[in-house]
């Protein structure tokens, strides 16, 4: 069974949101050194339930929190999502260091991620 490994929560002022939810819920926010700025978001220790996530500046107006799933095959995921009404939002890229990524948008409309580890990033 797939489950959620990731969020990416998007903001049109970064630092603003970052204080938010420091201060909330004493998340910790890391810089990737990516190819774009993106904050790694830790919520809790590994070894407590939970996921952790990131967070990017806003790309367009009404872009929600998006849930990224894990999945063993993403070609296999893709072709399974739209022989099921689902579109492709974003097409399959890499993601430096971790592996692939792709987002569809479910037939509610809905954006979410998958993502297909790299075994040698491990």
């Amino acid at each position: 069974m797939a489950r959620p490994v990731h969020f990416e929560i998007p903001a049109d002022n970064v630092e603003r949101a970052i204080a938010f939810y420091e201060t909330l819920f004493g998340w910790k926010f890391t810089l990737w050194a990516g190819p774009m700025p993106y904050w790694v978001v830790t919520t809790g220790p590994d070894d407590e339930r939970g996921i952790n996530g990131g967070m990017m500046q806003r790309q367009h107006p009404g872009q929600g929190i998006v849930n990224t799933v894990d999945v063993k095959d993403l070609d296999a995921s893709l072709s399974t999502a739209l022989a099921n009404g689902a579109e492709i939002a974003v097409p399959k890229m890499p993601i430096p260091t971790i592996g692939w990524l792709a987002y569809c948008k479910d037939p509610e409309g809905n954006i979410f991620g998958m993502m297909q580890t790299d075994p040698s990033a491990a």
